[in-house]
């Protein structure tokens, strides 16, 4: 009971944050005092919720529901540092939507994932590098977005929303710092996959590792890209949008189908 009130108190400080935030950027008249405060509010709530799901008296929860609610925790507690020195605060509109729908998602559906109780340190080191490098990773992706969209806004001559929105220069510069940073941490979390896990023959696994693998190429090819031929624009935004796909389908995907399709 404690965790569906914790649980339903973050989602409604996420959506009036959100509501805030949207009227700001809608109007352009400059930063809601409250966006940040309520902000800071939910994510201490949906981290009481998050981990009240993720370790309980069965053991750890590594099933699609709370893990889906500890990454979305971890994209908004990123976001919300970020905006303190950076221009992200239009982020805010995109993850705290998502961070709502992982909430409810945690506290209305039971998965049939069984708790383990045999977690590791070194297992634990990987579970959060994971999580880092994913939310890092996520926000690169949103931030191709908000990119994408502003560089459309421009060749339209829509220039009263993009007034609104930071200068598409300083967005593409953001999306690379999460990048580089989301690449680090994804290069730490598969060492320390390989270094750590004794048996990849568990459901998915194999399916899970060779996609990560593949996604890790793709980011690596973006740095690349970016390094040596400058690539920038549209062609960023969509190599990092298809990295990122593959990340989701890669450990999300995998989950899905065996948890909720097949009940496994």
């Amino acid at each position: 009971m404690i965790m569906v009130t914790s649980g339903l108190a973050a989602c409604l400080c996420y959506l009036a944050a959100t509501g805030l935030q949207l009227k700001k950027i809608l109007k352009g008249n400059g930063t809601d005092v409250w966006v940040k405060p309520l902000a800071a509010v939910a994510i201490i709530l949906h981290g009481f919720t998050a981990s009240k799901g993720f370790v309980n008296i069965s053991g750890y929860d590594l099933g699609i529901y709370p893990m889906l609610s500890l990454m979305s925790l971890s994209i908004s507690a990123i976001v919300l540092i970020s905006s303190l020195r950076r221009p992200v605060d239009n982020l805010l509109v995109f993850v705290f939507p998502i961070a709502i729908s992982t909430i409810i998602l945690q506290i209305a559906l039971k998965g049939d994932y069984t708790p383990r109780q045999d977690i590791t340190g070194g297992i634990f080191t990987h579970i959060a590098l994971s999580i880092i490098a994913y939310s890092l990773l996520t926000i690169a992706a949103a931030q191709a977005l908000f990119l994408s969209f502003g560089d459309k806004m421009l060749r339209h001559h829509q220039l009263a929303i993009l007034r609104n929105l930071p200068p598409l220069e300083t967005m593409e510069h953001l999306m690379f710092q999460m990048i580089w940073a989301g690449l680090v941490f994804l290069t730490l979390s598969i060492g320390s996959g390989f270094a750590f896990l004794d048996d990849f023959s568990g459901p998915g696994l194999i399916h899970h590792t060779a996609i990560t693998l593949a996604a890790w190429i793709v980011f690596m090819v973006l740095a690349w890209g970016r390094y040596q031929l400058g690539w920038r624009g549209a062609i960023a935004s969509r190599w990092t949008l298809f990295g990122f796909v593959l990340l989701v389908l890669g450990y999300f995907g995998s989950k899905l189908v065996i948890e909720v399709i097949l009940g496994e």
